[in-house]
This record gives structure tokens, C-alpha cells and sequence, in this order.
């Protein structure tokens, strides 16, 4: 009887110890952005001048009504202007990227496994000099790409890159396309609340060299490809219960991942000896948009609001028609992707760095009009990535008064 209490007793110890070890764990508040930063690369290209462009170095010019077609998909995207890694001294130095259908996935990943990090490294570094503190301090690394695949990764290249502590922890997300801002934003939340301390830094690196390639007559999608895309990296630093010196930006209050019914082989994207090759079909824009609002109810739902013009809007970029049909499904007014729309015409389709662009653009343009929240004046936002699967990643944000965040 005795000896029954005594292992009782320390039963109960170990689970209060226990309990104690993780209450320490954890933080107390919610996960949050510390800093924003973005990174694209010098060479600009204005969408207007695209296509003879496109047709020179790819040696199509001979192809002058898929040209034409060509300018008028151009002319759609309501694109501006993007930036891109590769140069026309780089496509003459490898003569099989500008083909339509030649090997080249060899040039390709020697470009993208130096270009990706690199790119990665100048948008960490602008968030880590916003941040104000020790590059030491960051914990915790999450790259994400679908522009390269080496190991080590470019995880351990922007590590290295950086100087960063060798004991930081790093995870490497590849291959997950548009989508992926979104699934590595809730990563960094789950580390961020369940590791008290932890300083999360996000880096999402992509370059259109993985599938830039020539034109062809009979694959439309190819084409399309080639107007949407464009290279660009941003970083974000997560981290739960900010210190006095820190200045928070926005809470990531919830995060949700799902698959879109009736949706199998919508988007595809494949890595093939030719590169990346992309594969849509017309709907995508109709599945997105029928889906998008019972997915924002169920996110909103604990909150009580059902008022989408009572929220602001981060959705990625993945092309005109897309934000024209979420914009008339949700009855939103205009200026809601306003913040979207800019980082569309002035950078493309970057995929999953164009989310967190957006939320750049967001802060930035909220502090220049003398909002009262990062988030355009409002407390409550989403922010949505969209792609292969269909696969929607779904963040609440909850924005932070300029006075806290500046």
C-alpha cells in the first residue's frame, strides 16, 4: 500500500513537471511579423516590349501570329512591368533554355541553385536590418522554392549566406508553387507559438529560369506561362510576444490549408528534362472564386464577421481573371485588392513570394496614407495563396496600430 502511494506521488510529480515544462514552451501570445522585406533582380523588363523581346531571343520571330496572339495575352495580364535572373547574355550561353522542347534542366538548376539563395539573401538581409536585432537571434529558417532542388538546400546556402548560427533550425519547402507563402506563414506560426523565444525567419526565393522557354503552336499554356511570371524573394521574421525593442506589424491569428473539390489536375506543373512545364485548365479562375467564400466564412466564423468589405485583402496575384471573379464573387469593392493588383502589374506572378509582397505593399501604403493599422486602416484581414492541387492556403491576420508597428 505504501509502495503503491509512493509511485502515485511521483506519478503526479512527473505530470506536473511535465505540464510546467510545457507551459514554458509555449508563448503566451499569438505569433506575429516583426519585419517585411523584398528582393528582385536588377534586370526589368516592361511588359509592352515583352513579346518582340520574347520572340527575338527564343529565334521565333518567324512565328508572327503566335506573336500577335502572344501581345494580346500580354495585353490582358494586366501586368506592367517584371523583373527576371535571366539575361539575353545568359540565353545565348545556353542556346536549349530558349527552345520549346530541348534538355536543359541541367543549365537550368546550375542557374537557379546559385541565383535562388542568393536572391534570398538580399530580402532576409533588408528584414533583418528592419528587425534591429542580432542575426544570432534568429532561431529558426524556413526557405521556400520551387525554382531549385539541391542538397544541401538553399536553406543551408542562405545559412551559410548569412552567417547565420549553425545550430539554427531549418526547414526546406520545395516544389509546392503559388500556394506555398501561405503554407510557410503557418509553419513559422506553429513554431513561433510553440517554442517561447523562437525567432522564425521566412525566406521565399523564385526565379523563372526553371521554366522560361521558347514558344510553341499547339501548347497555349506554355505561352501564358511566359506573360505571368515573374523573379522576386521576400522575407518575414515571426515571432510571438515582441519585447519593447520590437515592432510588431500583424498577428497571424488562424491558418488553413485545403484541397478544392472537383479540382484534381486543374494546375500541374511538372519538372521535366525541358524544365518546368506548366498545365491549366480555363476553370481555374471559376474554382477558385466558387469556393473562395465558404472558405473565408468558415475563417471568419469565430470571429463573427461576414462582412468582406470589413476586412482587408492579401490574395496572391495568379492573374487578372482570377482576382476579377474573387473580386465579383465577394461583392468587394475595388480598392480591396488594390495592395493585389499593384504587386500584379509591377512584378507578375512571383509565386509564393507574391503574398508576402503584397503584404509589404500593404504595410507600406498604409503607413504612407496615415492609416491607424498596418492593415489599411482595418483590424481584420486574410491573406490567401492559390495553386497546384487546387490548394488553398487560408491566414487571419489581425493588424497592429502604426504608432506600435512604427
Amino acid at each position: 500500500m505504501a509502495q503503491s502511494s509512493v509511485q502515485e506521488g511521483m506519478q503526479t510529480m512527473s505530470k506536473v513537471s511535465i505540464d510546467e515544462i510545457r507551459k514554458a514552451q509555449r508563448t503566451e501570445g499569438p505569433a506575429t511579423v516583426l519585419a517585411i522585406a523584398t528582393a528582385t533582380p536588377q534586370n526589368e523588363f516592361i511588359q509592352a516590349d515583352w513579346p518582340e523581346y520574347y520572340f527575338k531571343v527564343t529565334n521565333s520571330e518567324q512565328m508572327t501570329d503566335l506573336k500577335e496572339k502572344f501581345k494580346r495575352i500580354c495585353d490582358k495580364s494586366m501586368i506592367r512591368k517584371r523583373h527576371m535572373h535571366l539575361t539575353e547574355d545568359i540565353l545565348k550561353e545556353n542556346p536549349n533554355i530558349c527552345a520549346y522542347m530541348a534538355p536543359s534542366l541541367d543549365a537550368r538548376q546550375e542557374i537557379a541553385i546559385v541565383a535562388v539563395p542568393e536572391l534570398g539573401k538580399e530580402a532576409a538581409a533588408k528584414a533583418i536590418e528592419e528587425w534591429g536585432h542580432p542575426k544570432s537571434k534568429i532561431t529558426h529558417l524556413i526557405f521556400c522554392t520551387s525554382s531549385s532542388v539541391d542538397m544541401p538546400g538553399a536553406d543551408y546556402q542562405l545559412t551559410t549566406l548569412l552567417s547565420l548560427h549553425p545550430s539554427i533550425k531549418r526547414y526546406m519547402i520545395y516544389q509546392q508553387g503559388c500556394f506555398a507563402g501561405g503554407t510557410a506563414l503557418r509553419l513559422a506560426k506553429d513554431l513561433a507559438e510553440n517554442n517561447a523565444g523562437a525567432r522564425v525567419l521566412v525566406v521565399c526565393s523564385e526565379i523563372t529560369a526553371t521554366g522560361f522557354r521558347g514558344p510553341s503552336e499547339t501548347d497555349l499554356n506554355s505561352l501564358v506561362a511566359q506573360a505571368l511570371f515573374g523573379d522576386g524573394a521576400a522575407a518575414v521574421i515571426i515571432g510571438a510576444d515582441p519585447n519593447s525593442s520590437e515592432k510588431p506589424l500583424f498577428q497571424l491569428v488562424s491558418a488553413s490549408q485545403t484541397i478544392l473539390a472537383d479540382s484534381e489536375g486543374a494546375i500541374r506543373v511538372h519538372s521535366r528534362e525541358v524544365g518546368l512545364t506548366v498545365h491549366l485548365v480555363k476553370e481555374v479562375p471559376s474554382l477558385i472564386s466558387k469556393n473562395i467564400k465558404k472558405i473565408v466564412a468558415e475563417a471568419f466564423e469565430p470571429l463573427g464577421i461576414d462582412d468582406w468589405n470589413l476586412i482587408f485583402w492579401i490574395t496572391h496575384p495568379g492573374g487578372a481573371a482570377i482576382l476579377d471573379q474573387v473580386e465579383e464573387k465577394m461583392k468587394l469593392k475595388t480598392e480591396k485588392l488594390r495592395a493585389t493588383r499593384h504587386i500584379l502589374s509591377e512584378f507578375g506572378n512571383m509565386s509564393s513570394a507574391s503574398v508576402l509582397f503584397i503584404l509589404d505593399e500593404m504595410r507600406r501604403k498604409s503607413v504612407e496614407e496615415g492609416k491607424t493599422t498596418t492593415g489599411e486602416g482595418l483590424d481584420w484581414g486574410v491573406l490567401f495563396g492559390f495553386g497546384p492541387g487546387l490548394t488553398v492556403e487560408t491566414v487571419v491576420l489581425h493588424s497592429l496600430p502604426i504608432s506600435v508597428a512604427h
